[in-house]
């Protein structure tokens, strides 16, 4: 069996637990065996899986892998801690917040001999891979990808552009690469209100 530890029990994280704790039949999860789970809050149990501090789930030599669900902010420390201490990780879209951290932590997992897997997982439902079908083989002329939420932490979760940067990551996979040709923000403050709006183009303009 190849241990592992959850670190960060939100959406995510409780999904993972909840994943880990019931295996699909056949499945390489049934092969994973879930150690503990780790938070800044206090649990104690949830759904039999038990509570560990960050230091025993670096320490404990049965815990082979780390899966990282915290918000975006904390995953290149997180990485890093379970990297220095001989862990795998899998680690929530996105990894970092700028390409050249996320370049020295694959450096350092490759150093170290350890998997570092980024997981976009809503590009692996059917829904998109159904949308990926129909846009094979046609140009794109113009087009608009719009979508909402809750206003977040930005000390927690980075600049709006990386709340959204797991959206923005399909447009790259159906089309190519993209140029960022302008870019605004409104922010009403009183009404608890952001939007940024985004203009790209693709290789063929």
């Amino acid at each position: 069996m190849f241990g592992t530890v959850v670190v960060g029990v939100g959406i995510a994280g409780l999904a993972r637990i909840r994943d880990l704790m019931n295996p699909m039949p056949s499945s390489p999860s049934e092969h994973l065996k879930l150690f503990g789970f780790v938070s800044r809050r206090s649990f104690g149990n949830i759904n039999e899986a038990k509570q560990i501090s960050l230091e025993d789930a670096l320490r404990n030599k049965d815990i082979h892998a780390a899966f990282i669900s915290t918000e975006n902010r904390s995953h290149e420390e997180t990485i890093r801690m379970f990297l220095e201490a001989g862990k795998h990780v899998l680690v929530e879209y996105p990894m970092a917040l700028s390409a050249k951290a996320a370049h020295e932590l694959w450096e350092m997992a490759e150093q170290k001999g350890k998997v570092l897997h980024v997981e976009h997982i809503e590009l692996l439902t059917e829904e998109y891979k159904q949308l990926k079908k129909e846009v094979a083989g046609k140009d794109l002329v113009k087009g608009t990808l719009h979508f909402t939420g809750s206003v977040l932490d930005e000390n927690k979760s980075g600049f709006p552009a990386f709340s959204g940067i797991a959206r923005l990551t399909w447009l790259i996979d159906l089309f190519g690469d993209l140029t960022v040709t302008s870019a605004t923000r409104e922010k009403q403050k009183d009404k608890n209100y952001s939007r940024m709006t985004v203009h790209f183009e693709t290789a063929n303009k």
